[in-house]
């Protein structure tokens, strides 16, 4: 039996995950789990990655003291944030947050400034989104914002705590495929939009691909935690490109959603989808695991029942009753008629002062009835992430040569059987859910492989699919 540390870090909260192969199967044990909240300071929204580097200790110190040999540790993330390193190897600054509205308007001063839309979606194959990297940059560099200007290091988050455990300076394939600064062509950051916003190739890491062990633990870091100088493995540290590769399909005649905070829906393909089609659908080209190019959408997702979730617990009054549990609150999705219909996607969800009035106001704005409940603000969230699936699946199936009959849905929110099955409704194919722990479980693997335990990506799903249940949903 042999043991590895996922650390799997989302937008909302941490956690590391002890994974342990027996060369059949594969165990995922929660080790720790922590909060991630984004810090409001100064006017901007920042994340402490300070803190979540020491729960990355804390985790290793708790291995130590339980005696347990690990092989390799692994770190996944959000993507497109990026944190700033001075000559001397210390951190600049909190790195900005991706929902810090300082990049509204980002993509327009960009545009007109530095180099037309279309010929930016030609170099990188990327949505358009104001917190893609090379607008957070842009936006930095136009405020002469003092960090950006001193940095000598420009890492993203995984390569960042990477370099913080190792002292090694990357920058893994997937998550910097996330920044619409790497050009899937060439396979590495595009020196030409690098030049537009002031930077240059020598300012990020050696690229690495999914599965490089990277380095080990620093003197430093073992003194602290106990441990020897274990190798640290570069896996997919993209957390998408993590949970893609624990989709556990037998063939290619699927699309996959990884469901939670962000719904981001699409299809793996061989080679990077960059034409005027996807431009006009305004569709991504991610790296994936073993030269696969994830073609998807991001969607917002459940960040919006999070948000509207709060404001329930928040106010006693006007949502009197409203039930602490998640399971029981999903439930009320069954308890309303309320059909109408939002866009999750419009910007007025991104970050608004409050998610109910927000809804409140696009359906006003569309003559559609008013939520009056929780319940019915529930299944007015739920029936709409339906809906946008389907309306992004049928666009899949006209640009890409996908025989579509599945989803498969990996991440925390497959765990929601109401929205499966609304998605199963809207969808009106079967949809496959699980694994829940996706992104822990693909980040693992990858370092099953990188061991050489497992040879190939099909492997490693076959994998999967031996240690898992999943659960099927059919339209009703």
């Amino acid at each position: 039996m042999t043991h590895y540390l996922a650390v799997d870090l989302g937008a909302t909260s941490g956690r590391t995950v002890l994974a342990s192969f027996d060369g059949q199967r594969v165990e995922m044990r929660e080790f720790t789990r922590f909060d991630n909240p984004q810090l409001p300071l100064c006017g901007h929204i920042f994340w402490d990655i300070a803190h979540l580097y020491n729960e990355i200790i804390k985790a290793l110190q708790r291995v130590a003291a339980e005696g347990i040999t690990i092989e390799s540790i692994g770190i996944d993330t959000w993507g497109c944030d990026v944190a700033l390193f001075g000559a001397d190897g210390q951190l600049l600054s909190l790195p900005y947050c991706y929902r810090d509205p300082h990049t509204d308007g980002a993509l327009e001063r960009y545009f007109a400034d530095c180099m037309p839309r279309h010929e930016v979606y030609e170099r990188t194959g990327i949505q358009f989104m104001p917190f893609n990297t090379l607008f957070q940059l842009d936006t930095l560099r136009r405020a002469g914002t003092t960090a950006l200007q001193a940095a000598s290091k420009v890492l993203f988050i995984p390569d960042a705590l990477i370099y913080m455990l190792t002292g090694e300076t990357v920058c893994e394939y997937t998550v910097a495929s996330t920044s619409q600064m790497l050009n899937p062509c060439t396979g590495d950051l595009d020196e030409h939009l690098l030049a537009s916003i002031g930077l240059t190739r020598g300012h990020f890491g050696r690229l690495v691909l999914p599965g490089e062990r990277v380095g080990v633990l620093t003197p430093q870091v073992q003194q602290a935690t106990g441990l020897g100088a274990v190798a640290v493995v570069a896996v997919s540290s993209h957390d998408t490109a993590s949970a893609v590769a624990a989709v556990p399909a037998d063939d290619d005649r699927f699309a996959y959603l990884s469901c939670g905070t962000w719904s981001l829906l699409g299809v793996e393909s061989p080679a990077p989808i960059i034409n005027d089609d996807s431009f006009r659908e305004n569709f991504t080209n991610e790296g994936g695991l073993d030269g696969t190019t994830r073609f998807l959408k991001n969607i917002t997702g459940l960040w919006i029942f999070e948000q509207c979730r709060k404001e329930f617990r928040a106010d006693d009054i006007k949502f009197k009753g409203v039930p602490e549990n998640v399971n029981e609150l999903n439930a009320l999705s069954q308890c309303s008629a309320c059909d109408s219909l939002i866009t999750p996607d419009d910007p007025r969800f991104a970050h608004p002062a409050s998610m109910t009035a927000a809804i409140r106001d696009y359906l006003t704005e569309t003559a559609q009835p008013l939520p009056e409940t929780a319940a019915d603000y529930v299944r007015v969230i739920f029936r709409s992430l339906a809906a946008r699936y389907g309306e992004v699946i049928e666009i899949l199936r006209k640009i890409t040569p996908v025989d579509i009959q599945r989803l498969h849905v990996i991440g925390g929110g497959s765990r929601n059987e109401y929205l499966m099955q609304f998605a199963a409704d809207a969808l009106t194919m079967p949809v496959v859910a699980g694994p829940q722990e996706g992104t822990a479980l693909g980040n693992a693997l990858v370092q099953v492989r990188s061991a050489g335990y497992v040879a190939s990506l099909k492997e490693m799903r076959s994998i999967i699919k031996k240690s898992i249940e999943l659960k099927t949903y059919l339209p009703q």
